[in-house]
Formats: structure tokens, C-alpha cells, sequence
């Protein structure tokens, strides 16, 4: 199972990124889609999930209403837009896969750093 994510990069305070993770070597139906995410100094934090039908998407309160998780089945890809990036959305940005009715977080991919600055 390879989860690739991409999508990161330098922006201002208050620009968008769109975060890109392409699932493959396994069948996902049935499985849930996270993003975490990691700052300096701190620990890995939950930001998002999505089922991988689409439906039953909940976020941390931290990005509410700025953040938007999305998935295409036809290309295996979970999305990340993020907007009104603030300097407390730094972070590296880890994309995560786990069965729909379990709680440990199976898969993960590598991180996209994220830097906003001020």
C-alpha cells in the first residue's frame, strides 16, 4: 500500500494550497481517509477524514471552515484544500488510511510540508 502525498510549499498568510494523496495497492472501499499533520516541537494532530465513498467527512476544529477534504474514486486520490492559511498551519502534512469501522490508522504516506508565513 503506497499513499503519495504532494501538494505542499511556501505561501502568505491567507493564500490557499491544495494538498494531493494517491492511494494505491490495495481496494479502499470501506476504508477511511485522514489528514494529520505535524508542527515543530509537536505532536502529530488530526485535521480531517473522509469515508471513501465521500460521504461522513468531520474536521478538527482547529481548521473548520477553512479546510475542505474530498476524494475522486476514478483517480484514488484524496484532496486537502486549504484556505486562509494562517503561520499556525505550518506543518509537515501526512495523508493516513484505516478501515471504516477501526480505529487504528493503518496506512500512513510520507509528509508534504506546508510553510505559511507571516
Amino acid at each position: 500500500v503506497q499513499l503519495q502525498a504532494s501538494g505542499g510549499g511556501l505561501v502568505q498568510t491567507g493564500d490557499s494550497l491544495r494538498l494531493s494523496c494517491a492511494a494505491s495497492g490495495r481496494t479502499f472501499s470501506g476504508y477511511r481517509m485522514g489528514w494529520f499533520r505535524q508542527a515543530p516541537g509537536k505532536e502529530r494532530e488530526f485535521v480531517c477524514a473522509i469515508s471513501w465513498s465521500g460521504g461522513n467527512s468531520y474536521y478538527t476544529d482547529r481548521i473548520m471552515g477553512r479546510f475542505t477534504i474530498s476524494i475522486d474514486n476514478a483517480k484514488n486520490t484524496v484532496y486537502l484544500q486549504m484556505n486562509s492559511l494562517k503561520p499556525e498551519d505550518t506543518a509537515v502534512y501526512y495523508c493516513a488510511a484505516r478501515n471504516e469501522y477501526g480505529s487504528v490508522w493503518n496506512y500512513w504516506g510520507k509528509g508534504t510540508q506546508v510553510t505559511v508565513s507571516s
